[in-house]
């Protein structure tokens, strides 16, 4: 399931995610059998026209039998150097081109897919513009990329993917605690609203609009890195593991990797 990262702060964009893919199968009992590959590339970079975006990505771990890493080469020869496209253009056509293909992989329609998403955070800096701009979409269910923190100097992070120790480091509360309220009674659907207003006191204060680069590239490893070594002691889906890859964009500049992994023997 993967967890995912992106900090959108003044000095710049840091994106972060862990490697490990899990697949599931069933053995002839009926038994759910986990399996976990801890290389996969989760922060997706572009050349040429494009190196200056980025996009994590989290969720279901293929289409069909290919990761998303897997595709770039053949999303970057749809790509046309005859105009620059903005960051919301850039993820509407990336957008476009994984929803073609989880059509074409004979994957169920949204209507009729039991998965989980596969979830995109697109990240980027438009030409002129003083910060990043920070988009997601989620395919097969919301295709149409939505913009986090879309205000000029509105700083802050978005998170996905087995998020449940996140959640409760910056929110206070496991965020699922809520539905869990409402279906049993203790919390009216109409109230809702009024319940999330009063937790708003539990939340982590990160004074993200202060923070330097540097300390968003921490926090970004501070919460994939507690996920890891909670899972690790706990029992549960184990699906965050593997090397923490940490990209950095900033204005002007091409899309930068703190730290990646790399090949071996």
């Amino acid at each position: 399931m993967s967890l995912g990262i992106v900090i959108k702060a003044p000095e710049g964009i840091v994106l972060a995610a862990e490697s490990r893919v899990t697949l599931t199968n069933t053995d002839s009992q009926g038994n759910k059998l986990h399996v976990n590959f801890d290389n996969a590339d989760k922060v997706l970079s572009f050349n040429g026209s494009y190196n200056n975006i980025g996009v994590v990505t989290f969720g279901a771990a293929a289409i069909g039998v290919r990761t998303a890493h897997s595709f770039i080469p053949e999303f970057e020869t749809t790509l046309s150097d005859d105009r620059q496209l903005s960051v919301l253009e850039f993820t509407q056509s990336l957008s476009d081109f994984f929803s073609q293909q989880w059509t074409e992989a004979g994957m169920p329609d949204a209507a009729n897919y039991q998965g989980q998403n596969m979830t995109f955070i697109v990240a980027g800096y438009n030409q002129g513009d003083a910060y990043g701009s920070v988009y997601q979409f989620d395919i097969p269910r919301a295709p149409n990329p939505r913009q986090q923190n879309p205000n000029r100097e509105d700083f802050g992070i978005t998170w996905g993917g087995q998020r449940e120790i996140v959640d409760r480091m910056i929110m206070g509360y496991d965020t699922r605690a809520i539905q869990l309220l409402i279906q049993n009674g203790f919390i009216q659907p109409e109230n809702q609203a009024n319940v999330l207003n009063a937790l708003r006191s539990l939340q982590l204060s990160l004074p993200i609009q202060f923070m330097p680069l540097q300390d968003c590239v921490n926090l970004a490893v501070l919460f994939i890195r507690t996920t890891i070594e909670t899972q690790e002691l706990t029992i549960g889906l184990r699906g965050c593991g593997g090397a923490i890859d940490v990209a950095i964009i900033t204005k002007n500049s091409p899309l930068e990797f703190i730290k990646k992994k790399e090949l071996s023997i």
